[in-house]
């Protein structure tokens, strides 16, 4: 029950009105002519320098009980230091004569009242601020000095960025270091004041597409405020756990009519109401407690501090999208905002209307062939033909086929492929319209499709894995391949004789954009971490052994980036999930046009044909061969300890080409493990791969990275 007194103090605050602050840049004006630092003004006000800042540049503004006693610091200093009464700094004068003097200055003002608490915690002197610490990592980088790319101008519909991470307090913390006030209790409120208030949201990818929704990440303190559980918990699996339909705050947000998706409300909730007007009405949210951030894909994210959640998320959002769900999740959207399936174009009347976006995907789902399809898909059900089998490399080499000189070697050292997945997708020629059935087609390895041919017949080194099959063994029979597999049968030197295909007509690069943008994104956020296309192969190893020390922020948004490789390239064959499906239903992400394992088939061949090119490259030049490859991952007997001490360069000291290269760049190679040799051959001799635990450990590696 609260006392009379502060009922009181309550209704005389209302009785006063709501104070009025001077101009933003009045208040700057007052701080500097006082002599004040924002950071000493910050401390008397148990505030943050970028608050002050905020507060100064009209970004946010003060809310009680600081706005209180703010203000009555500046009207004592507007006392001190009245605008009229600032004295210009007098232009340089030149003198005729030596007698000639500038006429003295004018005695500075007396001061006349004393301001009370606040002002005399800001009038100590206090030293010289020294010059703020760019955001970024606490370590110096070494890597060479760069330009800065022009950063692009903000949208001014989007003054504040595109995401904000909301604290218990009210505080949201926004992108470089914007803070904002949210006087949101309740979802709905919240809603409200993201889509009116908080000026918040991205502009589109594409012209043809549409702005990214504002995202608003809750803390923990955050969620309970706003009447959300701290745990979401219940008998399904996390991924799918959702609030239940009766739930206050879900009812809550149907009694002030804002609709949930279909995936309800989880740990990335989407909130909407129909778009009024062509103007979109939704908000997306991400549940930190609920582990909307996964450890995998956001190594650390979630224990940090608000101001460093957005700055991890928002430099993600800049460079590649703002996050939508999981990075899976993201990466699948990210195709669609590059190429939006429609675009607006004229009828025969001279309207403009919504029709196809060419390269695209299109707005209608479309079935695979039945070989592409998973075996629970309704389009497989009787299918007795053979599936597509194109999957990442899982081989080792037999045990008996090393040599008395490799068992020798002290070290076996790992190369993995920098974001293999995403390599493979540059310049990838893919199928855009439905699968046509073809007997006896002559192969073309510029048409993308499914071809059955028997590849049983050929011969090759038992020291290297076969291109045509994921488990590197020898086919046993006709079987089905993705185009890129079969041409690299025909680079090899193989007549290709398909029995019969499914092919597509309609074909195009659809992946290109996706490729541009990650590629761009992955290369600048290691550059972040002082690692550089400008560096030696000795320095880029060198920097790699600690890249992720440098800036822990940054070495997550490039975690959030491979893993946005992996997870949309996945997303291209999403299974069934939960346990009450039966084979043959259809399953939600059939009903999306970007559900494409045809699609995600051509990348990991290209991928798969791509790593054994450059193995069977190191094979002619070196004599060396892999004790066990995983996806992207391959383990080489080695003199030393480092990858320069086996990788084959020419004399003028560059790599061989068409071999593995050191670098940053995806495609490229850098070190992922070194063990001793005897541990790589006990695990051989035990069946098991080296290239699965060279890490380190019991870590398994990503496929795709």
């Amino acid at each position: 029950m609260p006392s009379q007194e502060e009922l009181f103090e309550a209704v005389d605050a209302l009785l006063e009105g709501a104070p009025t602050l001077p101009p933003p840049a009045e208040r700057a004006r007052l701080r500097e002519a006082a002599g004040v630092s924002q950071a000493k003004l910050a401390q008397a006000l148990k505030s943050t320098p970028q608050t002050v800042k905020n507060w100064e540049n009209g970004r946010s503004e003060p809310r009680p009980p600081r706005l209180q006693a703010y203000l009555r610091l500046l009207e004592g200093w507007a006392e001190r230091y009245p605008a009229s009464a600032v004295v210009p700094v007098p232009a340089p004068q030149t003198f005729t004569s030596a007698t000639q003097q500038p006429a003295p200055a004018a005695p500075a003002t007396e001061p006349v009242t004393a301001v009370a608490t606040v002002a005399a915690a800001v009038a100590e002197p206090a030293p010289a601020p020294a010059p703020a610490p760019a955001a970024g990592p606490s370590v110096a980088s070494r890597r060479p000095v760069r330009k800065a790319a022009p950063q692009a101008p903000a949208d001014p519909r989007y003054p504040h960025g595109p995401l904000a991470v909301l604290d218990g307090d009210g505080t949201a913390y926004g992108v470089d270091g914007i803070v904002l006030d949210c006087p949101a209790t309740t979802v709905a409120q919240l809603v409200e004041w993201t889509l009116k208030e908080s000026g918040l949201g991205a502009a589109q990818l594409n012209r043809n597409g549409k702005d990214s929704d504002p995202l608003v990440v809750l803390t923990e303190a955050a969620a309970v405020k706003l009447g959300l559980p701290e745990r979401l918990e219940g008998p399904e699996a996390r991924r799918n756990l959702r609030l239940p339909d009766d739930h206050p705050v879900v009812r809550q947000l149907a009694r002030a009519k804002w609709k949930l998706t279909q995936r309800g409300f989880g740990p990335w909730p989407r909130i909407y109401r129909p778009a009024a007007a062509g103007q979109r009405q939704c908000v997306q949210l991400a549940v930190l407690s609920w582990d909307a951030l996964d450890e995998r894909s956001w190594p650390g994210v979630s224990g940090m501090e608000p101001a460093d959640i957005a700055r991890v998320l928002g430099t993600y959002a800049s460079r590649v999208l703002t996050p939508r769900g999981s990075t899976a999740v993201s990466g699948l959207e990210l195709m669609t905002a590059l190429r939006p399936p429609t675009r607006a174009v004229k009828n025969d009347q001279g309207v403009w209307e919504s029709g196809y976006n060419p390269g695209s995907l299109g707005t209608e789902p479309m079935d695979p062939a039945p070989p592409e399809a998973p075996s629970e898909h309704p389009v497989a059900q009787g299918w007795t033909g053979g599936f597509l089998d194109e999957e990442a490399y899982q081989w080792v080499r037999e045990v008996d086929l090393l040599s008395d000189e490799e068992c020798l070697l002290p070290y076996a050292v790992g190369l993995d492929i920098n974001t293999a997945f995403l390599a493979a997708s540059a310049r990838l020629v893919v199928g855009l319209s439905g699968p046509d059935h073809f007997h006896g087609p002559r192969f073309n390895k510029k048409i993308p499709g499914s071809w059955l041919v028997d590849l049983s017949g050929i011969e090759l080194d038992p020291r290297l894995p076969s291109p045509f099959t994921p488990s590197g063994r020898r086919p046993e029979g006709p079987a089905w391949y993705q185009t890129h597999t079969l041409a690299y049968a025909q680079e090899l030197g193989y007549e290709v004789q398909p029995v019969e295909a499914y092919l597509r007509r309609e074909t195009g690069a659809y992946l290109d954009p996706w490729h541009d943008r990650l590629k761009t994104a992955y290369v600048d956020t290691l550059a972040d971490l002082g690692v550089t296309a400008e560096l030696d192969d000795r320095q880029f190893l060198a920097a790699m052994e600690q890249h992720k020390d440098v800036d822990p922020a940054i070495a997550a948004v490039l975690a959030a980036v491979k893993a946005t490789v992996k997870g949309g390239v996945g997303k291209l064959r999403e299974r069934p999930q939960g346990r009450h499906y039966r084979d043959g239903e259809r399953w939600p992400a059939l009903e999306r046009p970007t559900w494409r394992p045809d699609i995600r088939a051509a990348v990991i061949a290209k991928a798969r044909v791509n790593m054994h090119r450059k193995m069977a490259n190191v094979a002619k030049a070196t004599g060396r061969y892999p004790l066990g490859v995983l996806s992207d991952c391959v383990v080489y007997a080695s003199p030393g300890p480092s990858p320069l001490d086996f990788l084959p360069y020419t004399t003028s000291g560059k790599p061989l080409p068409g071999s593995f290269r050191l670098g940053p760049t995806p495609g490229a190679a850098k070190v992922e493990g070194v063990q001793e040799m005897a541990w790589a051959v006990d695990l051989m001799e035990k069946g098991l791969n080296p290239a699965r635990h060279i890490k380190g450990g019991d870590a398994v590696l990503d496929e795709g990275e």
